[in-house]
């Protein structure tokens, strides 16, 4: 098995809205915001080859939306496709394009916008993956998460027939399952890759970054706060037993992490790269 990072570039979000009650004068040490009270995170994806498999886990923003819908986000630092190139690796290649949820800043590179406007799934030659009960609430939003599911990075993967709806946690691929976890949006999945005997578990918008370790930091956007505290405790708990890695999604600078046991509860003990693995 291989781990490659793919950063897919950068994002402005609200700082309050990234972290809840926490306040900003405690926030702001950890994720300076700018004049606008917005913070930069990163879009960080993960490219995991085991077998004859290449999986891409997420895809970022992507590049269809129009200015008006860019402005309130100021995308910057690269992309999804110009980072494949990068690394030799053509959007032919890509197997497997595993969905931890429908968000638009993780799955809107999965569909691209052709030059007649047809929207296509941007990797021909794979197989998507979404949970099935999450599918249900992307694809028939309630009211506070309906911005946050855009049709167009959705209805074009089911038409095309290359979707693949879970509804267990269990080996997708050799060496990688997922653990389900519903705090944050309803039956979103966190893969879970053994590598090279090494659990490297991939947070998405559980903790979303390094800053989001401690219990209570749990962001405004989550549909269910208490329970995701609950699902951090849990899983934070088993990570630092366990000696897993954590390896970070929005991060604007520590890629993955290791965790410890500390007097103030799990914190992480070391910034790493999974390269370094």
């Amino acid at each position: 098995m291989k781990l490659t990072t793919v950063d897919t570039g950068f994002f402005k979000l609200d700082g309050g809205a990234m972290f809840g009650v926490v306040p900003k004068s405690i926030w702001n040490k950890i994720n300076p915001a700018d004049d606008r009270n917005l913070c930069t995170w990163a879009m960080r994806c993960l490219l995991v080859e085991t077998g004859n498999r290449l999986c891409l886990i997420d895809t970022g923003l992507g590049n269809k939306q129009d200015e008006k819908f860019f402005g309130h986000y100021e995308p910057h630092g690269g992309d999804l496709l110009s980072t494949l190139k990068q690394k030799n690796i053509s959007i032919d290649d890509i197997t497997d394009v595993f969905l931890t949820h429908l968000h638009f800043d993780h799955c809107g590179g999965a569909v691209q916008r052709t030059g007649d406007g047809k929207l296509l799934p941007q990797f021909p030659n794979a197989t998507y993956y979404s949970h099935r009960k999450h599918w249900e609430t992307a694809t028939r939003p309630n009211a506070r998460e309906k911005a946050s599911f855009l049709k167009e990075n959705i209805l074009p993967l089911q038409e095309s027939e290359k979707l693949v709806l879970l509804d267990k946690e269990k080996e997708v691929l050799p060496g990688l399952s997922f653990l389900t976890v519903s705090g944050h949006t309803d039956s979103m999945m966190l893969p879970l890759i053994d590598y090279n005997g090494t659990k490297v578990l991939y947070m998405a918008d559980l903790v979303p970054a390094a800053g989001h370790i401690p219990i209570p930091y749990v962001m405004a956007y989550d549909m269910h706060p208490l329970q995701t505290m609950n699902e951090k405790e849990q899983i934070l708990a088993r990570a630092a037993d366990e000696n897993w890695v954590l390896f970070f999604e929005h991060d604007p600078k520590i890629e993955a992490c290791t965790l410890q046991r500390t007097d103030k509860g799990v914190r992480m003990k070391e910034a790493i790269r999974i390269a370094d693995l």
